[in-house]
């Protein structure tokens, strides 16, 4: 009766299939590494596409409200009408009717000063951010008070420019200021500019029509 001879794997043959588990294993690693990144930059993309989408729509929806009015005490007000528009290339400031009262009783109107500019981020000390500052009251001191926060982060550049009705062409700058425009430019037109998560710059660009541009004598 013969024995039968049963044999085990060499040292050498354990060596080389611990090595190519070990390197299908560093593959699959290496492709879940390289998918969670995709879907991380994939995620920031939407996020700044929103950001962009849900400031420039803000934009627009207050600019489209912007107002002036001949209303108001001219003994108080002896130098400018508290309700003004001052557009720059980079930056405007104008009274809108866009003000949305979000306490009980609150001595507010729908009236407010609201401005949009460029300044250094607070989250990232390299970058810009697009800030809006609003004022429920108008008053003699325009350019100060009420209450700033970002809009939208990573921006590369903003450009405003201004419908010319009479002239017919877009202007960079747009005052109402004493000596000034009387009245509103018909249209704003908003180009924001983003950096984008994977490096690129993205342009993002809308209008607002503005509905009154004579102001109001009532």
């Amino acid at each position: 009766m013969s024995a039968t001879r049963q044999r085990g794997f060499t040292l050498l043959e354990v060596t080389i299939a611990v090595a190519i588990t070990a390197i299908m294993g560093a593959m699959a690693l290496g492709a879940f590494r390289r998918a969670a990144a995709a879907r991380d930059l994939t995620d920031q993309q939407e996020e700044r596409f929103a950001g962009a989408r849900v400031a420039l729509s803000r934009m627009s929806r207050e600019l489209s409200q912007a107002f002036l009015s001949d209303h108001y005490d001219r003994k108080r007000f002896p130098r400018e009408r508290p309700s003004l528009f001052r557009g720059r290339q980079d930056g405007i400031l104008f009274a809108s009717m866009s003000h949305e009262r979000l306490v009980r009783d609150a001595r507010e109107t729908d009236q407010a000063l609201v401005e949009y500019a460029l300044d250094r981020d607070p989250d990232l000390p390299e970058g810009q951010a697009l800030f809006r500052r609003e004022k429920v009251r108008l008053d003699d001191e325009p350019d100060r008070g009420g209450s700033r926060a970002v809009l939208c982060h990573h921006v590369k550049s903003l450009e405003l420019a201004y419908w010319d009705w009479s002239k017919q062409e877009w202007v960079s700058e747009w005052t109402t200021a004493p000596g000034e425009r009387p009245l509103l430019p018909t249209r704003v037109r908003v180009k924001l500019v983003l950096r984008m998560a994977d490096g690129r710059e993205a342009p993002f660009e809308t209008q607002a029509r503005i509905a009154i541009v004579r102001p109001l004598d009532f």
